[in-house]
């Protein structure tokens, strides 16, 4: 027998489970089943395409045992095993780098929590929810040798050679005293069918069931009345995407939600689709109502299960969708794919293709179809996965103009969100231009920004985009339509030749204190010029495009990061407003320490209007209290 330590994260995870009061305790059973379900995928696919396990006799099956006298559960698989190095990895350790990021995220709220312990591959450790101690003895396929894993979850486990008569894992729960419940038939049965109905595998229990007496023919009493053990089947075990729609109660589309997707709430919505043709395939995916915890996480675990013919093959391809939807639950399961296809073939096979094409198409029709039928529900997935479908704008550009009319808009001139079918009918039909912002800011400080002046003075509306993944993405949107996207720095107003010559001799009586303040400035900025765009501010900053760090820094957002790279800042404009008071007097002033002071101060405002952080907030205030003092 070998002592092992568990790692720190499992250690952490043991504590939790042990020591919390969860109002969702039965997911232990979901979790178990799930595990059996996947060992018994992962064998079946094995004895069907690789030579090395086709004699192996693989029947099939997940049994459950109840024992009120030892009071223990045991839950037995004939699927893949393990062998001790898997034992290790697999029950030891927690590979998944997310893990501390699901511990941090843990809440108190215990229907969250237990919700989310399914989702981050923890499962098998909520057994110690029910146990004080847990059993598992398993074997390999193609393998000899057995092993048995032991621990009482107080920091360590054990490891000794044991015996199995044929490949596959049985797990025995020694349950609290407090935790009996879990010893009755139809409190087992009822788990099975809320969660794990429609395993694709069949369940089986031992039921007790009466039997009535047996009697001769004259009627005498041969055999007394009595009770006798049936090892019965407790689910329906049938590929539930298989079944006609029509056959299908929304209670079963939504029990088999939580068997795939270790979510204990419910689906916000599903589809359902069966492909006949060219091609035949079926699809069932799902929107979650809440976003998983690893939804911005580099190592998110996909959440589609690919089948051939039934035959699980894969659910940990990210390829099967893209990234943009990589908040869909489900299954793909195709007739016309080969068992034994490879992660390399599947990323390139042309009927993969097709389907993912084809998918991502029925996704984006029937999320259409929410939003006009039913803006509530379409509310709740917006505010949950908005921000992730936007994603999509820069990665799928065949699909691009789908996915902005599932945008929701926030404007300038209105406090309701709108969509962009909407926004173009107030657009001015000889610009065919629909004006944007972006800026990592509130909402409200954005719509506040120098920038957008020249727009309310005109009265135009502007798409106000002040999410992070707005200020990465539109840039490289550049039509809707027969509608052009353009920045409001990038915007150009027809001026008559009276004002354009206006404007010219007012930049000229500036030309002194823009020297001074560029001066000021050094290299703050690339440099200073008028601009006429500014109403009510005296100052903005704006970025100059032409600038070899900003193309730099546009090509790295486009491949999703620096890549490690030590890109320079890019240095803004400052653009003045000459008509402003503030800057025809400090014109006027002839105080160059004043002016020295006023630049930077200037500077350091329009950076705050960006939502900038100051470089030296300290002498901000300094060089503020200067200039108020001359100014009393």
């Amino acid at each position: 027998m070998a002592k092992h330590q568990f790692q720190t994260e499992v250690n952490q995870l043991l504590h939790l489970m042990i020591h919390s009061l969860y109002s969702h305790k039965e997911i232990f059973l979901r979790e178990l089943v799930s595990n059996a379900s996947d060992a018994l995928d992962k064998l079946n696919m094995l004895v069907l395409t690789d030579e090395n396990y086709k004699n192996i006799d693989f029947v099939p099956r997940i049994d459950i045992a109840l024992d009120k006298e030892a009071n223990t559960i045991t839950v037995s698989d004939t699927g893949v095993g393990m062998n001790d190095e898997d034992l290790v990895a697999n029950l030891g350790t927690i590979a998944k780098s997310g893990t501390k990021a699901f511990l941090d995220s843990l809440s108190g709220d215990q229907q969250k929590d237990s919700q989310l312990i399914g989702q981050f591959g923890v499962g098998f450790y909520s057994s110690f929810m029910v146990a004080d101690k847990v059993e598992v003895t398993t074997r390999k396929a193609g393998e000899e040798k057995a092993y048995k894993w032991v621990s009482t979850g107080d920091g360590e486990y054990d490891i000794e050679e044991a015996e199995r008569d044929t490949q596959g894992t049985t797990i025995v729960l020694h349950l609290k005293e407090d935790e009996k419940e879990f010893l009755e038939t139809y409190t087992i049965e009822n788990i099975i069918k809320k969660y794990s109905n429609h395993i694709p595998f069949a369940i089986f229990m031992d039921k007790e069931h009466y039997v009535p007496a047996e009697k001769d023919d004259e009627g005498n009493e041969t055999k007394p009345a009595g009770t006798e053990i049936k090892n019965e089947q407790i689910n329906k075990a049938s590929a539930l995407w298989t079944i006609s729609k029509s056959e299908i109660k929304d209670e079963e589309y939504k029990d088999f939600y939580k068997s795939i997707s270790h979510d204990s709430g419910e689906p916000l919505a599903w589809m359902h689709n069966k492909a006949e043709g060219a091609i035949e395939y079926t699809t069932l995916f799902y929107i979650p109502s809440r976003a998983p915890m690893d939804l911005y996480r580099v190592d998110y675990q996909p959440g589609i299960k690919l089948y051939i013919n039934r035959v699980f093959i894969t659910d940990d391809e990210k390829e099967l969708m893209p990234t943009y939807l990589r908040f869909l639950r489900g299954v793909i399961d195709s007739a016309d794919l080969p068992l034994n296809v490879s992660r390399e073939i599947l990323q390139s096979n042309p009927v993969m293709s097709k389907i993912k094409n084809a998918s991502v198409k029925k996704v984006l029709s029937e999320l259409s179809k929410m939003r006009k039928k039913d803006a509530g529900k379409y509310a709740d997935f917006y505010k949950e996965f908005g921000n992730v479908l936007k994603e999509g704008l820069y990665s799928d550009h065949g699909n691009r103009e789908k996915i902005l009319e599932l945008l929701e808009f926030n404007t300038l001139n209105s406090e309701e969100t709108t969509s962009i079918e909407e926004f173009v009918t107030k657009v001015d039909e000889t610009k065919k231009e629909i004006y944007y912002i972006t800026g990592k800011m509130s909402l409200q400080m954005l719509k506040n920004s120098p920038q957008l002046e020249r727009f309310k003075a005109k009265g135009l509306d502007v798409l106000i985009l002040n999410e992070e993944i707005d200020t990465i993405v539109f840039p490289m949107v550049t039509e809707y339509k027969e509608y052009k996207f353009v920045n409001v720095a990038d915007a150009k107003f027809e001026e008559s030749e009276e004002e354009k010559k206006a404007d010219e001799e007012i930049a000229k009586e500036f030309d002194g204190l823009i020297k001074e303040i560029q001066d000021a400035l050094g290299e703050k900025v690339s440099k200073v010029e008028v601009t006429k765009d500014l109403t009510d501010s005296p100052v903005c900053l704006k970025v100059d495009k032409d600038d070899p760090n900003y193309q730099m820094a546009q090509m790295m957002a486009q491949m999703g990061g620096g890549m490690g790279m030590d890109i320079p800042p890019v240095k803004p404009i400052l653009q003045i407003n000459p008509k402003h008071e503030l800057l025809a007097k400090l014109k006027d002033s002839g105080d160059q320490n004043l002016i020295n002071d006023a630049a930077l101060v200037l500077l350091d405002q329009a950076k705050l209007f960006d939502g900038m952080e100051l470089d030296d907030t300290p002498e901000f205030i300094t060089r503020l209290n200067r200039i108020m003092v001359k100014a009393l």
